[in-house]
């Protein structure tokens, strides 16, 4: 007699994710974990992996130095996936990563956060600040303990960036909320975070976006299955940020913001209501945003070697390796400065 090996579904998110009724989690649309690498062959990057916690690791890139005393801009990046797929170590990031770090020429911090169904949400955001904390505690000359050489020998901690794809993008505006309101170690200030096609949605669609069967949209369905006990819901403040009594947008931690949505990505709309929201908030900082016509959600990320892709590169690359022009970092910026911009 044949046997049925078939189990049964309890969740099914495909093509991201499914969950068994036996517990098993099959995860669709992640790729396989790559080794870090002494020296990258396309890049010349070495990438190496550290424990930051007993829970939360990192993979460290840093590009190859033309000067042994050369400091390099700081990036911590949060990686995309919906919360439940993707790694820091995965192909698809670690190729990424290696092309943005050259292109930057930054030290790069890239974040293995703990993923839902196993580890729900609020843990992401958890391990996303311890890593940011131990990053932060490298420019306190007195502390010793813990410290990567890369980062005391190469990292220029007055140009420290945050940034992140999808929902790791998601994850930038949450800290960046969080750094605005809790002080880093030594008082640490992040000069500024880029969000690229951020993870947001809510109860009510807005513009553009299908008015029927709303909340059985992939978004709406994703956020309930990653965070299932979120006050509020699809409206929890940290993937919808414009619903009343929420932290304003003028609490950001940084001096510089930029946005990057694609025209075919069903996130579009909120990103750019993000954008303008944030200007119209009060925040004293600058805004730029980028539209990429004709491409689709982290389209960069998936396939680096377009022609689009590589101009979206290029732009967080500039956007992290800007110079500040002797300004003195401020508790408070004096003034404001918008710049938004259309790139086809």
């Amino acid at each position: 007699m044949a046997t049925n090996t078939t189990k049964e579904v309890l969740t099914d998110l495909s093509p991201i994710i499914k969950v068994y009724k036996d517990g098993t989690v099959e995860r669709l649309k992640s790729t396989p974990h790559v080794p870090p690498s002494p020296e990258d062959a396309t890049t010349a990057v070495s990438s190496k992996d550290i424990n930051i916690s007993p829970v939360v690791q990192a993979r460290l890139y840093l590009p190859k130095l033309t000067d042994p005393n050369q400091k390099l801009p700081i990036l911590v990046y949060y990686h995309g996936g919906a919360f439940c797929v993707e790694s820091a170590f995965s192909l698809l990031h670690h190729r990424f990563i290696n092309i943005l770090a050259t292109e930057a020429k930054a030290l790069v911090i890239s974040v293995e956060y703990r993923l839902a169904p196993e580890h729900p949400l609020p843990i992401a955001y958890e391990d996303s600040w311890i890593a940011l904390q131990w990053m932060a505690s490298h420019a306190i000359k007195e502390a010793s303990v813990g410290k990567d050489p890369w980062l005391t020998e190469y990292g220029d901690f007055d140009k420290f960036y945050i940034g992140g794809d999808s929902s790791g993008a998601n994850i930038v505006h949450n800290i960046l909320l969080r750094a605005g309101a809790e002080p880093l170690p030594g008082n640490l200030k992040i000069v500024g975070g880029f969000l690229s096609h951020p993870y947001f949605w809510g109860s009510k669609p807005i513009g553009s976006e299908p008015k029927e069967d709303f909340e059985q949209s992939k978004a709406c369905k994703i956020w309930l299955f990653v965070y299932p006990s979120a006050p509020g819901g699809i409206d929890n403040p940290m993937i919808n940020p414009f619903v009343d009594d929420v932290p304003s947008l003028s609490g950001l931690g940084c001096k510089r913001l930029l946005v990057c949505v694609a025209e075919k990505d069903p996130l579009m709309e909120r990103g750019i209501l993000y954008g303008e929201s944030v200007k119209k908030s009060g925040w004293y900082g600058q805004v730029e945003m980028v539209v990429v016509e004709g491409e689709g959600h982290s389209f960069h990320v998936f396939d680096p070697d377009t022609e689009k892709a590589k101009n979206l590169i290029k732009q967080l690359a500039s956007f992290i390796s800007h110079k500040l022009q002797g300004l003195k970092l401020l508790d408070r910026f004096h003034h404001k400065s918008y710049d938004c911009g259309l790139y086809a």
